[in-house]
């Protein structure tokens, strides 16, 4: 195993036993996606008879930020934040849910490979959220680094099956299966359209769009020596607080909505790390900046650890 050590000797758990409180499910996360979800079913509805040049727009501009959302809901209850970890099935099947307005299945998927990217941040081969060398050799000017970014989806759908390909899983099936289902049950009841609308909000709403900012954010080096880095912005609000970056991967079992005490209870650790004051700069930083690209990922090497999930 391996992964970047907290810069302070004496864990914060360690000094403040209060933290070990907030590792507990997250009561409002259901609400909140079941919310998400009948918002993007109601556009569904909405956009059947809009033009395409309005779908699209729409698409972008609200379907973009909710899907967007939904995937990082997701994120959460892959760490059991939805129903806890006595209730793994549970969590298992909430995120086929989320995963509905989405348009492609992604919840099982992303669980499978989150595990190693939390055990092993930064493995060359394990962890499958760093750039392949491909990557960093071809999207190295302004211009590629741009279309990259719009291409951010489809790079993070089909690098783990170059980097680190894994058996098929049955939940995987299943989760297909669901969302199969759900696509060609909208299609039957709306057309062709509300099909479109999802698939768009997911492409244009994790390609090239403020929120995605914190792909980027949270673990390019944009300063040397410091791999991970927290946002404390008002994106957070719609994004399950995945900015409080650091705090999360120091405790990955506290639910998005519990990390901001994480750092109140123990601003010490966090408040002098570099931090982003905007998703948007970062963006503009990693297309502009010739120190930032791909590339611009640490990367070590790691032991594999024995399988305990």
């Amino acid at each position: 195993m391996c992964g970047a050590p907290h810069p302070l000797s004496l864990p914060p758990a360690a000094k403040y036993p209060a933290i070990k409180a907030l590792m507990r499910p997250d009561p409002r996360l259901k609400w909140t996606v079941l919310a998400l979800v009948l918002a993007q079913l109601g556009a569904c509805w909405l956009v059947r008879g809009l033009a395409w040049r309005w779908l699209l727009f729409w698409a972008y501009a609200f379907g973009g930020c909710v899907n967007h959302s939904l995937t990082l809901a997701i994120h959460d209850i892959s760490h059991n934040a939805a129903f806890g970890t006595g209730r793994a099935a549970h969590n298992r099947w909430f995120a086929v849910f989320a995963n509905l307005p989405v348009g492609v299945p992604y919840a099982a998927s992303f669980k499978k490979y989150h595990v190693d990217h939390h055990r092993y941040l930064g493995g060359d081969g394990l962890d499958v959220d760093v750039p392949t060398r491909l990557e960093g050799w071809l999207f190295c000017t302004p211009a590629r680094k741009l279309l990259w970014l719009v291409l951010q989806p489809f790079f993070y759908s089909l690098r783990p099956l170059c980097v680190n390909p894994k058996a098929l899983t049955r939940m995987e099936v299943l989760n297909a299966l669901v969302q199969l289902a759900a696509d060609a049950a909208i299609f039957a009841l709306w057309g062709v359209k509300p099909v479109a609308y999802l698939l768009a909000s997911s492409l244009l709403g994790l390609g090239l769009h403020p929120i995605s900012g914190h792909f980027v954010a949270e673990h390019y080096m944009f300063l040397k020596g410091h791999e991970t880095y927290s946002y404390y912005g008002p994106l957070n609000r719609i994004t399950f607080n995945v900015g409080y970056h650091v705090e999360h991967h120091d405790f990955p079992s506290i639910p998005g909505c519990n990390l901001p005490l994480v750092r109140k209870i123990a601003p010490e650790y966090y408040d002098h790390l570099p931090q982003h004051h905007s998703w948007v700069k970062v963006l503009w930083d990693f297309v502009f900046e010739d120190s930032l690209g791909p590339y611009a990922r640490v990367k070590r090497v790691c032991k594999l650890a024995e399988d305990r999930l």
